[in-house]
C-alpha cells in the first residue's frame, strides 16, 4: 500500500484516486475570493478562468480536495494560495464556517451541481483576500468583478457545473445579491 500513497503529502496514485472517486464521496472546499471595503462590504469578486472537470473553459471559483489529515482551514489556504498566488493573503478565520454545502454528482439532475468525475461534498466559503493576486498553476486568468457583474447572466453563462448557483448563494450570504 505504501507504494501507492505518498504519506508526506497524502496524495493517492492516479489509479487509487480513480478507484476512490468511483466508490466514496470526496470532500472539497469551494472558496469565493472577495475584496472588501473598510466597512466590510464586498466590492469585488474574483473568478478564475480555467479548464473545468467537463473539459470546457469556464469561469470558476477556487476549489479543491481536502487531503487526508488536512484541516479544512489549511485546505482553504492551500487552494487559495495555489490559485491566486502566494501573496493573496486570504483572511481565513481560525475556525471557518461554510455558508453552504454543495453536493456535486456526475448526474446534473440530482442536485444541480455537477462534476463528471465523481460525487463530491464541498464546503463553500466566502474569503476576503488582501494581497496581490496572480493566477498560478491551472488557472488561465483571474478577473475581478463587482457583485452585480458577478451575478449577471453573462458571467453565469461562462460558468459550468452549478458554480453560477454557488456564486449567487455566496453573494446572497454577504448581502450583495442584486
Amino acid at each position: 500500500m505504501t507504494d501507492h500513497v505518498d504519506t508526506r503529502t497524502s496524495w493517492l496514485s492516479p489509479e487509487l484516486l480513480a478507484q476512490a472517486r468511483a466508490n466514496v464521496p470526496m470532500v472539497y472546499v469551494d472558496a469565493v475570493p472577495v475584496r472588501v471595503d473598510p466597512q466590510g462590504r464586498v466590492t469585488q469578486v474574483g473568478l478564475l478562468l480555467r479548464v473545468a472537470a467537463d473539459g470546457s473553459i469556464s469561469r470558476m471559483l477556487v476549489s479543491g480536495r481536502v487531503l487526508y489529515g488536512e484541516r479544512v482551514r489549511d485546505a482553504l489556504i492551500r487552494h487559495l494560495e495555489k490559485d491566486l498566488g502566494p501573496l493573496a493573503f486570504p483572511r481565513v478565520p481560525p475556525h471557518p464556517a461554510p455558508f453552504t454545502i454543495a453536493e456535486y454528482f456526475p448526474d446534473p439532475d440530482v442536485s444541480g451541481f455537477t462534476d463528471p468525475r465523481h460525487h463530491a461534498v464541498s464546503l463553500a466559503y466566502v474569503v476576503p483576500v488582501d494581497g496581490e493576486c496572480t493566477p498560478t498553476q491551472e488557472a488561465l486568468d483571474l478577473a475581478w468583478f463587482t457583485p452585480a457583474e458577478a451575478a449577471s447572466p453573462r458571467i453565469a453563462s461562462e460558468m459550468t457545473g452549478g458554480q453560477d448557483r454557488l456564486l449567487r448563494l455566496a453573494l446572497g450570504h454577504v448581502g450583495e445579491l442584486p
